[in-house]
């Protein structure tokens, strides 16, 4: 009997089991999650979840019998701590190996932390399911927002809006840099403002007040903002520390061909911890790692089939696809296909920013790279 382990039971690692079984797989699936509770969708546990409007079994992301329906040996609350591709093995926290035939890497990021981050009780991070449910039970008066990126500024809004006083600090110029630019950035940052969240950019965390419990962010011009809870959303680190010794190439991710292929013939990436060049994109990007949910999605169903493929001596196929994410802040719905880069040319071709509905198109010369719509889904 053959055994394909899927490392990650998130969405990519979910996702990949199932193209498994759909695709006429009917051996061995081992399932490894770093957590304890079967999987679950993140995108609900800075909005809905972290309201308090869902419970826990809404973001499960299937049904009980769904999830048994795999037929797959599920082994929760386990890491796995090293690779050794040669022997074709994985090792588990517990001191436990696993025989693959075939490999899924699909253990997404880990929150990043402030450097010298303190172990003050009152600051947070939020990726996990328990991330958010300790964080929901303390979400009142200050919050102090550190990282306007999608999950910094989506746990301010579900903060504001449950009544909280909320200061959002970003180091950058303005919101969302890396994913929108400079300009929409800014337009998206002032529905934040017209909401009474006090956004600061071009600021720098220099410390923590508080002996015990967080009471404040020190920044460096040596004001103090006063807080009772700190959300630390700065970003993902890919989780790959497992795979220093595995001789995998490396590089803010796991760096793949266009199959998704890590190098060994029947070892395979997916999700947030997947680099790889995406030929629809070459022009301005000579690889990418996206954090998106549709392309996790995405690639672990095409990480599944070309495994399948390997394991089945038939030829693989290329992964490309337009990337897409979305965000809900306040009323607004924000969506975005595709990349932009510090060098796009941007254009609002419908809408005004300054009325909180707008769509922009960018650019790189005479090809369209992507596009921003803030709640204009139809016209996205």
């Amino acid at each position: 009997m053959l055994t394909v382990m899927v490392v990650g039971a998130s969405l990519a690692g979910v996702r990949a089991a199932e193209t498994l079984r759909t695709a006429g797989y009917s051996d061995r699936i081992v399932m490894v999650g770093n957590e304890p509770h079967m999987p679950y969708d993140r995108p609900p546990l800075s909005k809905k979840f972290l309201s308090g409007e869902w419970d826990a079994d809404r973001v499960a992301l299937r049904k009980p019998e769904i999830s048994q329906e795999l037929n797959g040996e599920w082994m929760l609350g386990r890491t796995a701590t090293a690779l050794d591709t040669s022997a074709r093995t994985v090792t588990l926290d517990n001191g436990d190996t696993v025989t693959y035939a075939g490999l899924i890497i699909a253990t997404g990021g880990l929150a990043r932390r402030l450097p010298a981050q303190p172990d003050l009780a009152g600051i947070h991070v939020l990726r996990t399911l328990d991330d958010a449910t300790t964080l929901r039970a303390e979400l009142t008066g200050n919050v102090v927002v550190i990282g306007a990126g999608f999950i910094g500024l989506e746990a301010a809004a579900t903060a504001s809006t449950a009544g909280c006083h909320v200061t959002v600090l970003e180091g950058f110029e303005a919101p969302l840099m890396r994913g929108l630019g400079a300009e929409m950035g800014r337009a998206v940052g002032d529905v934040h403002r017209r909401h009474g969240v006090d956004l600061r950019c071009g600021v720098r965390v220099d410390g923590f007040e508080g002996t015990t419990r967080v009471t404040g962010v020190r920044l460096a011009d040596g004001e103090v903002v006063p807080a009772d809870v700190v959300i630390v959303g700065i970003g993902v680190a890919p989780a790959t520390t497992w795979l220093e010794s595995s001789g995998l190439t490396l590089g803010d991710g796991v760096v793949c061909d266009e199959f998704l292929c890590a190098g060994p013939d029947t070892v395979f990436a997916a999700g947030d911890v997947a680099r790889w060049p995406n030929a629809l994109f070459r022009h301005i990007e000579a690889d990418m790692r996206v954090e998106h949910w549709t392309t996790a999605a995405e690639e672990g169903q095409a990480a599944a089939l070309n495994l399948l493929a390997r394991l089945r001596g038939e030829a693989p196929q290329p992964f490309a696809t337009v990337p897409f994410f979305w965000s809900d802040q306040f009323e607004a719905r924000i969506q975005f296909l595709g990349r932009a880069t510090a060098s796009s040319q941007v254009d609002v071709v419908a809408g005004d920013p300054g009325d909180g509905k707008w769509c922009a198109m960018y650019s790189e010369g005479d090809r369209l790279t992507g596009v921003l719509g803030v709640s204009m889904p139809k016209l996205v």
